[in-house]
This record gives C-alpha cells, structure tokens and sequence, in this order.
C-alpha cells in the first residue's frame, strides 16, 4: 500500500483510533521514547487545542512563523 493511500485511510479512523496510531508510528521512529512523555505532550496538545477553541490563543500563519524564525524571532 502506498503511503497516500496509507494516509487517506488513516485520516478516515475516529479521532481516537488516529492518535492510538499516531503513537504507534512515533514509537516506532524511537523506541525509547518514553509512553509517560507522549501522554504528557498529548495532553499538553489537548489543552491548547481547548484554549484555542476557547479563543484564549490565536492561529499563526504559517508564513509568518516561517518568517520569524529565519529571522531569529522565535515567539
């Protein structure tokens, strides 16, 4: 299976059955890659995710954060 039909059907699978798979695939470009620091970078993901829809953080195009960072200016 090619990975555009890989990744076609992986984006088709509940939110759930997609992170179980994104974790799976991060573990396998790094087994030692500690579980307890995914679930802690997850949840640190979920909670921006939840401020963002609370409209406590805003978006950054992506252009403009390209920008900052060729120009050293790290946000």
């Amino acid at each position: 299976m090619s990975p555009d039909v890989l990744t076609t059907e992986a984006l088709a699978l509940p939110p759930e059955s997609r992170a179980v798979l994104a974790e799976k695939l991060l573990l396998s470009l790094d087994p030692n890659i500690s579980p307890v620091i995914l679930a802690e970078w997850a949840e640190v993901a979920e909670e921006r995710i939840a401020a963002f829809e609370r409209g406590e953080l805003k978006a950054i195009p992506r252009d403009e954060v390209m920008r900052s960072l060729k120009a050293g200016q790290a946000r």
